[in-house]
């Protein structure tokens, strides 16, 4: 599968894949599909792109007129691949890029908000869910209009009662589950 930027400033630029099978990038009509719901929103927004992989959903925000992403993933192989891919995009100096723990990360002080985190982790981990409950125990990484995207497959979604997130909408594009939560 060829990973491309589907629109923006990087429009149709190919990006690097991570050697191996530790990241499943996201299709290509599952991206055009959530940048569509947020349309004009990206534009100024900043994102974290938590388990970031191959950079796909940050680079891709950053094409589309988001202001900034800090992208995370804990193994060295898709940091280095993110790292090409921003690189290859120009977009160096509008990007993060942190090797660590997605937890550890959550669990420290905030030292920047965003409008989008989006979290697509290892799946059949119940790590989405982890995150979430670290976000809502630390709402200082979100503004105050911040919205969090979990994509995980169907299989995996359950309910959970947050204190300070509310589960907006879902939409499902074949074995992929996108989730929005809100502040209350």
């Amino acid at each position: 599968m060829s990973l491309r930027v589907i629109s923006g400033s990087a429009r149709g630029r190919k990006l690097k894949s991570v050697p191996g099978d530790t990241t499943r990038p996201v299709m290509d009509r599952v991206k055009e599909a959530l940048f569509n719901i947020l349309a004009a929103d990206v534009l100024n927004s900043n994102w974290w792109d938590l388990f970031a992989g191959t950079g796909a959903i940050g680079i891709e925000a950053l094409s589309r007129g988001a202001a900034f992403v800090k992208f995370s993933d804990l193994n060295r192989a898709p940091i280095e691949t993110i790292k090409e891919n921003v690189d290859h995009c120009q977009f160096s100096e509008k990007a993060e890029i942190k090797r660590g723990d997605a937890f550890t990360l959550l669990s420290g002080t905030a030292d920047k908000k965003f409008e989008y985190i989006y979290i697509a982790p290892p799946q059949y981990k119940k790590m989405w869910l982890e995150a979430l409950k670290l976000i809502d125990d630390n709402m200082g990484w979100l503004t105050e209009d911040g919205t969090v995207i979990v994509q995980i497959d169907p299989r995996e979604y359950e309910e959970f009662e947050f204190n300070n997130l509310v589960e907006g909408e879902q939409r499902k594009y074949g074995n992929t589950l996108l989730v929005f939560y809100d502040r209350k």
